[in-house]
């Protein structure tokens, strides 16, 4: 998928604890693996079969027209 070497992942991870810090990085790391799990989740095959499409009608309303 991507193609880091190693300086380049260390040169990201040391911008994302400079950006965050370091009491805040896990919590970044969990989110953003958990937003991951769900994108990866929501884009399988089984989330469209478990889930069939309802379609509602439209309700259209006449309105008398007004004389003028």
């Amino acid at each position: 998928m991507f193609n880091f070497s190693m300086p380049e992942l260390a040169l990201v991870l040391v911008i994302a604890l400079v950006v965050f810090g370091p009491g805040k990085l896990p919590e970044v790391g969990k989110a953003l693996g958990k937003g991951i799990q769900e994108f990866k989740r929501a884009t399988s095959s089984e989330a469209v079969k478990d889930e069939p499409i309802k379609v509602e009608p439209i309700k259209v309303e006449n309105k008398p027209e007004e004389k003028k």
